[in-house]
């Protein structure tokens, strides 16, 4: 039976003019692994706005009906992997891409402070293993990575909505050929490599 995974990133945003998930979102596209045999993948790269995350999310939902979602988010102070583990309702008061922020500190008034994300976190810790160090996350923190998170949650506890909703963040990738004397030195190639990992470990869990 064919299942469809939607794998999302996003675009840049105020401090982050480079941002790798949407390069590694288009990527993981194209691959072919025989565990991957009938699947179909759908990306999307959001641009970097609380908007553009209500509008767009509902209707890639609705017009693919994935079985999972692996979305992936750039924490660019981080030098670690974070596989998010929940969702928190909060918010910050900090602008998105478009210049526009949400004048609340919560996203859902009147619903829990955090939601449990669904999605297979032992195994995706594998997938990134030996590639980079990687964690388990509990804070996704309140910026666009997180209000993604809720959301996705939300369409998780739907009827037909997806049945897993995995968050990835992952650090800055080293763009140039040379490495630098205390700078980053994972490379896009090294997380497309550890995504493809992170599709199979979402497809196996998809299918059960």
């Amino acid at each position: 039976m064919s299942i469809t995974i939607l794998v999302t990133g996003f675009g840049p945003f105020p401090g982050a003019p480079f941002n790798p998930t949407g390069p590694l979102a288009r990527r993981l596209a194209r691959k072919r692994r025989p565990a991957l045999a009938n699947v179909r993948i759908v990306t999307h790269v959001f641009p970097t706005s609380y908007a553009a995350v209500d509008r767009e999310l509902p209707m890639l939902i609705a017009k693919h009906k994935p079985r999972a979602l692996l979305m992936f988010g750039l924490a660019s102070r981080s030098r670690n992997v974070r596989v998010e583990t929940r969702a928190r309702n909060s918010l910050a008061p900090l602008p998105d891409a478009a210049g526009v922020s949400i004048d609340r500190y919560v996203i859902t008034v009147g619903k829990p402070s955090s939601v449990p994300l669904p999605a297979p976190r032992r195994p995706l810790l594998g997938a990134f293993h030996g590639i980079v160090p990687t964690a388990l996350s509990r804070d996704a923190g309140r910026y666009l990575c997180n209000y993604l998170c809720w959301r996705a949650a939300q369409q998780a506890s739907t009827g037909p909505g997806p049945r897993i909703a995995a968050f990835v963040h992952v650090p800055p990738v080293r763009r140039g050929s040379r490495r630098k004397r205390g700078k980053v030195s994972l490379t896009l190639d090294d997380l497309v490599m550890a995504g493809a990992r992170a599709l199979v470990a979402i497809a196996a869990e998809a299918r059960r």
